[in-house]
């Protein structure tokens, strides 16, 4: 892994890291230092949305210092405390439980995107606890006001058909409920396990007593949730005791999602890229990314330094990226490069991101010479002729996934420009920065 060999980048701290540990840290009764959180607009959204609630933060380099609520979080009495989370998913369902659990009046609202996205199981959840939700439009989406008295404890059902982040949002705020806690899960399939076992290596390395419970054989026994991979409805649980948040310190580790753009650019490209930080012991769900593309055909090195991903001949595969849905741009585009078909499936959750994530991935391919077919829940990527030489303005639709991945279609000697690059600032600020060192390195 010498440096003048490779194309050397940096991903950013993890996103979905960052989320939590803020939030942990503002659930604390002690000052939390969380080192190197992701400076973003997605984490802001989170950040305002707490300091609205009555935390506090000290930034100071890549440190930031959480002092938490003095009394649990707190809302209006007579008017509601305004939770605005723009275009953040994720702040909007955590955050959502973290003021259920709190006490007053809190109005949820975000952009226009934001309200076409549903939110109605976590509500549901939150009804059964005691709190009231109103609706200003729409049933089942945002705009809403919750009028909230605390968490009631005992036992909750929530679906994680839509969003794992549902249950991520009951189990980060389920200590501060006035009883023992029980969140069963419901539905038909569950998506994206591995967001839900970040959640819990929060609450762990918080110091929140929780047990996870599989039902085997019609009883109820505990589990090591580090060795889960995939949820049952009806078949697991969560037991969370009231406690409190209790941690120094948090160091937040580099981001998956933010690095599968440059290990599908090592493979695609002329020349290995060599990702700096990233843990390959990590538990985030899009560290898959690597075992795709190796499935794929690429060639990858891993050392405690970092990863490199080599170019390589990628063939087509078949893949299940239900838990790693984020990746899902990322891997279309790597496909384009690849020969014969690659087909992904269990995704139709993609279609209620930031955009319908299935169909704006299947359009800019097409746009840069590749083929697609999209149904209810994946996506067929048929390599085509990509368009070398060509400038093609990228559409973006107001989502940090597609512009960076659709990026990468660069390397195929597209002059790739996306037309808002901009929106990469809710997850990856620095993204043009670092790919510029790509396009360099392969001579674009």
């Amino acid at each position: 892994m010498t440096s003048d060999k490779n194309i050397q980048v940096k991903a950013p701290s993890s996103k979905s890291l960052s989320h939590r540990a803020l939030i942990a840290g503002a659930m604390s009764p002690e000052p939390t230092v969380v080192l190197e959180p992701l400076d973003s607009n997605d984490i802001n959204r989170t950040m305002d949305c707490l300091s609205t609630m009555g935390a506090r933060f000290d930034i100071n380099g890549s440190a930031t210092t959480v002092t938490g609520f003095a009394d649990g979080p707190r809302g209006g009495v007579s008017e509601p405390a305004i939770l605005e989370m723009r275009d953040s998913g994720t702040t909007c369902r955590l955050i959502t439980a973290v003021a259920a659990a709190g006490k007053g009046l809190f109005r949820v609202q975000g952009t226009p995107r934001m309200h076409q996205r549903p939110i109605s199981a976590l509500t549901a959840a939150i009804r059964s606890q005691g709190g009231e939700v109103t609706f200003a439009g729409r049933q089942g989406y945002p705009p809403m006001t919750i009028d909230s008295k605390g968490f009631a404890g005992g036992s909750v059902d929530i679906s994680l058909e839509d969003s794992s982040q549902y249950l991520s949002g009951l189990l980060l705020s389920a200590p501060l409920a006035r009883e023992e806690m029980v969140i069963n899960v419901i539905g038909r399939k569950a998506v994206s396990w591995p967001y839900v076992a970040l959640t819990l290596s929060v609450m762990e390395g918080f110091r929140i007593p929780f047990t996870v419970e599989i039902l085997k054989n019609g009883n109820w026994e505990a589990e090591n949730w580090k060795k889960i991979t995939q949820v049952v409805p009806g078949e697991i649980r969560f037991r969370v005791k009231p406690s409190q948040y209790d941690c120094n310190e948090f160091r937040v580790e580099s981001d998956w999602s933010s690095a599968s753009y440059f290990a599908a650019a090592g493979a695609v490209g002329t020349k290995p890229v060599m990702i700096k930080g990233v843990s390959v012991d990590s538990m985030q769900g899009d560290r898959a990314i690597l075992d795709i593309l190796t499935k794929m055909g690429a060639k990858i090195d891993c050392d405690k330094k970092g990863v490199v991903v080599h170019p390589s001949k990628l063939k087509g595969v078949e893949v299940d990226m239900g838990l790693c849905p984020d990746l899902v741009p990322t891997v279309c585009a790597a496909a384009a490069f690849a020969e014969g078909p690659t087909v992904i499936k269990n995704v139709a959750h993609l279609r209620i991101k930031e955009c319908d994530r299935l169909e704006a991935s299947a359009t800019e391919l097409i746009r840069a010479g590749g083929k697609a077919e999209v149904f209810k829940d994946s996506i067929k990527v048929i390599p085509g002729e990509l368009k070398k030489g060509e400038k093609i303005v990228f559409s973006t639709y107001d989502d940090h996934r597609l512009a960076m991945s659709t990026a990468i279609y660069g390397l195929a000697g597209i002059d790739a420009v996306a037309e808002d690059p901009g929106c990469v600032a809710k997850s990856f600020p620095g993204f043009w920065d670092e790919w510029k060192k790509v396009l360099k390195g392969n001579g674009c």
